[in-house]
């Protein structure tokens, strides 16, 4: 007995020598206003891998692995980061006492950090927003000015869509298939319930996946990390929505190894910023977690928030004049209410199961299954026999009469005569009716009859020249995901993945109005005889309301990726190698027998099949505590989304002749400096995108054949860029000082060039002149001279400098002055070509045709520079427990007018119509434009239970 007593002390002695001989730091972290013990808080050492969470009752124990001159730092989110200097003992743990987080009154902005466009935006008060965050660290001031400053102006981080950035749900890639971005409305409307989120920059490491060369996201649901308790959210603006409320509930972990997450919100607007732009949206939350054991835990996550949204219109210059820059035309007035017939809806349920398996204390694998449904649909107007119901037709536009279309023009071009009274009938007529008169729609729909006593007549419903119908896409994703995180060494980290997807996207339009007929027939009345025929197995359809007609389709899609990846960490020099393997099969399979494409429309396409490898390194120097060195670099190939895989999906088969995959180069460096009151982050980054392939559709008036001659037909066209090469470099700078406790200044800045690097080949399909004999009329326009062009869409430059007072009495104030330039308009491909100096009646080249007018006429249009004033502000306070904040924010506060994209048309593709165009100075086919907000305003009152 007496000997295990003896062996008993000893060892007990000898924990407490080794425990002794520990290097590192303890403490409490608490809220600074309910003094509350914090759970889950991450502690580390700044941008290194040591890290800690802090336990139920808020402490920590940090152990390190040398001593010396550190910087701590606390973050969780909803708080502001704490960071400051501490000095490690050798063989000593030093207690730091309770350290205290402060609520983070900006998070109300609610913004989401990765691009967004025009044409997917469906979330909040952001308008175009491309970014992300160093991992394991706060947003720094560039990241900021990033997604709340500069996001206005669809400034794009970096030059890059969001396609080349990772977005993953609880390990779970969210990019979608089609088209490789990330369906944000999603998951919009439950910015509580997705606040658990970790970004890394570049090619920089993550834990999740490979990634792109743009970054990761990374949001965790599982239930048992939230902070338990209540929140409720109420916020109004004058952007997309005017109203919103929210509420959360989170239980924690309770003892029972249960923890529960529910969350719900309302977005709604009557009318947004711009005209007739109604909006309408539900969300809906739930994480349920059981903790089986202590290395055993099941999550279920589901989120569904269908949403309506009615889009606006880009306008030429002409419109706007005649009008003004909120002008929408995709909107009338119908018994008495605003109705938009372009309305969006996004109704995609998600379901999620995760199993969090602790192998051991340093290995933990994460497996999940996903299955996603639902549909996404884009409405508008269909018309048979009658007129266009859109009042910016360009007939209906002064322009018809003073631009090329006023008189049928000879072989030159002094054969054009204005007619500028007729001109101003147009003016005055588009005056009283520049909107969709929905009365003329119906009243087209219907036919005089006699009543049966004959003396009178009424309109009756006939058959429906209007109606309106959804571009509709069903699908159903099935993933199966499992990453293995393990620590090998003291020194080395693993990550590794595999993921499977499969999906079933049904693709069709479908009908949801008949406008007061009776049925509408599933023809196209631009082709004669069988080719007019929408599905030549049901013949001359009459169609109803719930009717698919016109095209009928489904993509099949598999992919599967694998990754790994090791990080080395030492005192000095962290560096890390990850590697991946992907392969994707897309397949097409035609539901209908398109009388255009009568041999390969109907029935599965052949599978194309893109296999690719990925590598990616990194390496940090660490040249004190304050001062980093990264150099980061990755080479991948990426396979070309579903979308640009097949350039005619809705009529045939046919995939791009020749279509590769992508072959994409990063490097990128930077210098950080990080002290307790001045921040700093220099990067320098390269990028070189080879390959790429894009479609696209447009009206073209002519379409050369392929060598034979010129064939005068007008068509409705889709055109395909191969072998387009990208090329980005830049730098980024984020600067900030803390000048006093209570007052802070930031300087960032982005400075690009991105150019399109290669002179990409040019093909477009004619389905004109589609027959049995050819069942592919794919027609080579040669090369297009885009090689130095500017890549168009965002601003290449954008400066931002920020001021911000804290008050010690929680209240808040910031400003920032913002100044956006070198944002050039989309150029049509197909007026580079060769062809752009061909006569389409002669097919010689046109006389009066100068390099030196062409070279004025193709001058890639370049937008004007951009200042906004940003204004925010919040306070907040401590009522009887109750922990209530407010934030508030005017953008735009001198209310600039500003143009943030557009695209030039290309429907008259050729010297002489554009030159007559342009020379008419109020072109029927000039530019469209997209126009950013004015003045606007956000507000957010959240009260936390």
């Amino acid at each position: 007995m007496k000997k295990c007593v003896v062996a008993i002390l000893f060892i007990f002695q000898s924990g407490i020598a080794f425990a002794q001989n520990e290097t590192g730091f303890t403490g409490k972290v608490v809220d600074s206003k309910m003094q509350k013990s914090l759970e889950y808080v991450v502690v580390s050492i700044q941008n290194a891998t040591i890290m800690q969470l802090t336990g139920s009752d808020g402490t920590f124990r940090l152990v390190l692995q040398s001593e010396g001159d550190q910087l701590l730092l606390l973050h969780s989110q909803g708080y502001k980061d704490l960071l400051f200097p501490v000095k490690a003992i050798s063989g000593k743990m030093v207690d730091l006492g309770v350290l205290v987080l402060e609520e983070n009154n900006q998070i109300g902005s609610e913004v989401f950090l990765i691009a967004l466009s025009e044409s997917d935006l469906a979330d909040d008060n952001t308008s175009s927003e491309n970014t992300s965050g160093l991992l394991q660290s706060s947003r720094d001031a560039f990241i900021q000015a990033s997604a709340f400053n500069w996001g206005q102006a669809r400034f794009r981080m970096r030059g890059l869509d969001s396609e080349h950035a990772k977005m993953t749900i609880n390990g779970v890639t969210m990019n979608k298939m089609y088209d490789g971005r990330p369906q944000w409305s999603n998951w919009g409307g439950l910015n509580d319930a997705t606040r658990n989120q970790e970004f890394s920059v570049g090619a920089a490491t993550s834990d999740y996946t490979f990634g792109g060369i743009l970054g990761t996201q990374q949001i965790n649901t599982r239930a048992s990390i939230y902070r338990s308790g209540s929140r409720i959210t109420f916020s109004g603006s004058n952007t997309n929505y005017s109203l919103r409320t929210m509420a959360t509930y989170a239980t924690g972990l309770m003892p029972s190894g249960w923890a529960f997450v529910v969350s719900a919100g309302k977005r709604w607007a009557n009318e947004g910023f711009f005209e007739g732009t109604n909006y309408d949206a539900d969300s809906f939350f739930m994480s349920i977690e059981k903790k089986l054991s202590a290395r055993h835990a099941l999550n279920f996550t589901g989120f569904y928030t269908p949403n309506a949204r009615g889009k606006n219109s880009p306008n030429t210059d002409e419109v706007t004049q005649l009008t003004n820059e909120q002008y929408n035309s995709y909107w009338g007035w119908q018994n008495g209410k605003k109705r938009n017939a372009r309305i969006k809806r996004v109704e995609e349920p998600i379901l999620m199961l995760n199993h969090f398996f602790r192998i051991d204390d340093n290995t933990n694998l994460n497996s999940s299954v996903t299955y996603q449904f639902g549909k996404v649909s884009n409405g508008n107007i269909d018309y048979q026999n009658v007129n266009s119901p859109d009042p910016t037709h360009y007939r209906k536009l002064p322009s018809y009469y003073s631009s090329v279309y006023a008189k049928d023009q000879g072989e030159y071009p002094g054969d054009f005569t204005p007619d500028y009274k007729n001109a101003q009938k147009n003016e005055e007529r588009f005056a009283v009716s520049s909107q969709i008169n929905w009365k003329e729609l119906y009243r087209a729909n219907q036919t005089l009859a006699a009543n049966s006593n004959g003396s009178t007549t009424s309109y009756v419903p006939a058959q429906s020249n209007y109606v309106l119908y959804e571009d509709r896409t069903d699908d159903k994703t099935i993933s199966f995901n499992s990453n293995l995180n393990s620590q090998l060494t003291e020194n080395i980290f693993f990550n590794g993945g595999i993921a499977f997807r499969n999906l079933k996207s049904h693709n069709f339009q479908f009908l949801t109005d008949l406008l007061g007929g009776l049925y509408f027939k599933d023809i196209d009345l631009f082709y004669k005889g069988d080719q007019s025929q929408s599905d030549l197995k049901n013949p001359n359809r009459r169609v109803g309301v719930g009717d698919s007609y016109g095209y009928n389709y489904n993509y099949l899609a598999n992919t599967i990726d694998f990754f790994t990846q090791f990080k080395f960490t030492y005192r000095k020099v962290d560096f890390y190698l990850a590697q991946a393997f992907s392969s994707s099969t897309y397949q097409r399979e035609g539901l209908y027998q398109n009388g255009i494409y009568p041999t390969n429309s109907f029935g599965k396409s052949e599978k194309v099949t893109f296999e690719n490898f990925a590598f990616k390194g990194g390496i940090t120097y660490k040249i004190s505590g304050k001062q980093w060195l990264f150099f980061n670099g990755a080479y991948l190939t990426q396979a070309p989304s579903i979308r640009n895989t097949f350039p005619n999906a809705r009529l045939n088969n046919n995939s791009v002749d020749g279509i590769k995959s992508m072959n994409i180069s990063s490097v990128e460096g930077s210098y950080i400096y990080h002290a307790p009151k001045l921040k700093g982050r220099l990067t320098g980054y390269y990028s070189l995108i080879k390959n790429t392939t894009q479609t696209s559709f447009f009206y073209a008036e002519g379409i050369f054949d392929d060598g034979a001659g010129y064939d005068n037909t007008n068509a409705f066209v889709s055109q395909a860029l191969t072998h387009l090469n990208k090329k980005n470099i830049g730098a980024e700078l984020s600067f900030e000082y803390q000048i006093l406790p209570s007052f802070k200044t930031t300087l960032s800045a982005a400075y690009g060039q991105y150019i399109y690097a290669s002179n990409p080949n040019v093909t477009i399909a004619n389905d004109a002149k589609a027959s049995l004999i050819n069942s592919n009329p794919v027609f080579n326009f040669g090369t297009a001279a885009l090689k130095n062009y500017k890549q168009p869409g965002m601003p290449q430059q954008a400066y931002s400098l920020g001021a911000e007072y804290r008050n010690p009495k929680y209240w808040w104030l910031g400003a920032n002055i913002n100044y956006l330039a070198n944002s050039y308009i989309d150029v049509s491909s197909i007026s580079r070509t060769a062809q752009f100096y061909i006569n389409p009646k002669s097919g010689l080249p046109f006389p009066e045709a100068s390099k030196e007018r062409a070279k004025v006429l193709l001058k890639q249009e370049k937008f004007d520079p951009i200042s906004l004033l940003n204004i925010t502000g919040g306070k907040s306070w401590r009522i009887r427990g109750k922990y209530i904040s407010f934030f508030g924010s005017i953008n735009n506060a001198l209310n600039t007018i500003y143009k943030t994209g557009g695209f030039e048309q290309a429907r008259n593709a050729n010297f002489r119509r554009l030159d007559q165009q342009e020379s008419s100075g109020k072109p029927s086919f000039g530019p469209k434009y997209f126009y950013g907000y004015g003045r606007t305003y956000f507000g957010n009152l959240a009260i936390n239970l």
